[in-house]
């Protein structure tokens, strides 16, 4: 058995013994130290990345930023470019095809027909 092994096993017996108050008081102990080995791998994490940034001679906030959905991709809507002439509903072209865009196009019409003209 390893010694971490034996420590949880002596930690679990000693559990076994406490009373209710004391075992939530035990458990916000060990949620306080997780968060602060959790803040200390972070920075560790960010130094580590800082140092390979460097060493390729950018600043990681850099290449952060140009991975990043900001870096060029454009957000929000994209337009509608079929509308249904009878119900009104609308499709941007990307994805799966709505049932009513299935429906025409099997019904012998043509997709162009259904194109929203600007």
């Amino acid at each position: 058995m390893s010694d971490s092994s034996q420590a949880l096993k002596t930690i679990e017996e000693a559990i076994q013994q406490l009373p209710l108050d004391e075992i939530r008081e035990a458990s916000r102990m060990i949620e306080r130290e997780e968060k602060r080995r959790e803040r200390e791998a972070r920075k560790e994490a960010q130094q580590e990345l800082k140092q390979v940034a460097q060493r390729y001679g950018f600043d990681l906030e850099t290449l952060v930023e140009g991975s990043s959905s900001k870096g060029g991709r454009r957000q929000g809507k994209v337009p509608a470019k079929y509308r249904d002439p009878d119900s009104g509903k609308t499709w941007t072209g990307r994805g799966r095809k709505p049932k009513w865009v299935e429906a025409w196009i099997n019904a012998g019409r043509d997709l162009e027909e259904l194109r929203i003209r600007d």
